[in-house]
């Protein structure tokens, strides 16, 4: 471990997997276009339009996910107040999985992490949908 570091990745995605809950993409394909689902994309918008998207996702960026979570934050989006299942996803499920445990513990229930994240999913040849290049 790094000179410094009292807890390393490996520790931190263990801990994280723990305290939450993952979906295979099997699972998480059948609640495609369910209303009471939200796929959130939490990748890089560049990979967003390099390698497409679940259909019907929202991005919310990793960076600014607890600030759209949270109703008291300026940044908060309406979507995370509706009570719904979010299934959050990134390429690998790491990402993932560290932004299901931070949201379970700021209190926002029915989190779950998509397993194997956005490359498992197109590895199956599960449905990708397109994003368009934003200039």
């Amino acid at each position: 471990m790094a000179q410094g570091l009292r807890k390393g990745v490996k520790k931190l995605l263990e801990e994280a997997a723990a305290c939450t809950r993952g979906i295979t993409p099997s699972e998480a394909e059948a609640r495609v276009g369910d209303p009471r689902t939200v796929f959130v994309d939490i990748r890089d918008v560049r990979e967003l339009e390099r390698d497409g998207t679940i259909p019907g996702a929202f991005h919310a960026p990793r960076g600014m996910l607890e600030f759209w979570v949270d109703p008291e934050s300026p940044y908060f989006k309406p979507i995370f107040g509706e009570g719904k299942t979010y299934i959050l996803y990134c390429a690998h499920d790491w990402r993932a999985v560290l932004s299901a445990a931070t949201l379970a513990e700021m209190g926002l229930e029915n989190v779950l992490h998509l397993e194997g994240g956005f490359s498992e999913w197109k590895k199956a040849g599960r449905p990708v949908g397109v994003r368009e290049h934003k200039s």
